[in-house]
């Protein structure tokens, strides 16, 4: 469904300037922008894929990953089909990826209403744009948002971060979470593996502070590409220099895509990159995609607090945002 899209800006020659992600794209009539779902029609910019979702589930938050938000509740969590990274071991890249938009027949339609009753039915404390990157589906989300946000249904981005400051704080008023992936603090990764940046992801997590979401971060370790110890020490230290009560994932890869020849990643690393967090003053480190690695401990205490086995919450000791044993803030948002 093609609507017009937000923040972009008419050029000379019919050219458009799309505002919405950091990569500025500078489109010609009849071509689309890098995420493929956004197209110049005779001067005025798209979006080609509004209230056209091609995946829609019923999550635990915890699947996101988002631990110190609403633990134990569910989000409906939704996505089009796109993405303005290139990420050739993407673990969703079979819709993230995917440009032939217009020769596989209908396509399902769900209005922003719809996607909002569909939550409430279900008994979703929340909304999450997720699976691909909701910052190409931007119109779509802002608009299921704002009406969630009238429901007091809350509302997650799951996210590579590359989206304009403008975008993130036309979003804010009612974004309450968002995870962000850091997938390496070294320029020539992004620039090779996503075809994106390094700063500008910097730039959101920081912005979301800034802006009162309650934010996560996650980093799929792949050996030999972004986990030496130098990269990891870089990593944690600027999540710790943003605020150490932001929890990091650490998640193991698995090869996929076109990371085929890629092993799995060792135990071993992600047990060093836990430490490294842990060492640069992070209250809440957690390993990914490996099993009973996501309990959450009081960083007053020590007590364990929240018991997970993968995505299911077997106890939980946090009581009013707070530890029971010693009273102590646990950071984070609950209920």
């Amino acid at each position: 469904m093609k609507k017009e899209a937000m923040l972009y800006e008419k050029l000379d020659g019919g050219i458009v300037n799309c505002r919405l992600c950091a990569h500025h794209c500078r489109i010609a009539p009849g071509h689309k922008g890098l995420c493929g779902v956004r197209e110049n029609t005779q001067g005025i910019l798209n979006t080609l894929v509004y209230a056209e979702p091609v995946a829609m589930a019923v999550d635990p938050i915890e699947k996101k990953p988002l631990f110190h938000f609403l633990p134990g509740t569910y989000s409906y969590s939704i996505a089009t089909r796109g993405c303005n990274f290139k990420c050739g071991f993407c673990q969703n890249w079979q819709i993230s990826q995917d440009r032939d938009l217009g020769a596989k027949g209908s396509r399902l339609r769900l209005s922003a209403q719809e996607v909002v009753e569909k939550a409430k039915n279900s008994n979703c404390e929340s909304i999450s744009y997720t699976y691909t990157e909701p910052t190409i589906f931007f119109e779509y989300a802002y608009d299921i948002a704002r009406l969630a946000k009238e429901e007091e249904i809350k509302n997650v981005f799951v996210t590579n971060g590359y989206m304009t400051k403008e975008a993130l704080e036309i979003i804010s008023p009612y974004l309450d979470a968002a995870n962000i992936d850091l997938k390496s603090f070294k320029e020539e990764f992004y620039t090779k593996e996503c075809r994106g940046s390094l700063q500008p992801v910097l730039d959101s997590i920081k912005l979301a502070k800034k802006l009162n979401i309650w934010i996560e971060v996650t980093t799929l370790l792949i050996s030999g590409e972004n986990d030496s110890e130098k990269e990891l020490v870089e990593i944690a230290g600027f999540i710790a220099g943003v605020g150490k009560e932001i929890p990091w994932h650490i998640s193991r890869f698995h090869p996929n895509y076109n990371f085929l020849n890629h092993e799995p990643t060792p135990f071993a690393i992600l047990q060093k990159a836990k430490s490294i967090g842990e060492s640069a003053g992070l209250r809440y480190v957690y390993l990914g995609n490996v099993p009973n690695q996501a309990d959450t401990y009081c960083p007053c205490c020590g007590k364990l607090l929240v018991s997970r086995t993968y995505f299911e919450i077997s106890q939980n000791n946090i009581k009013n945002g707070k530890c029971r044993f010693c009273r102590a803030v646990v950071d984070g948002i609950y209920q």
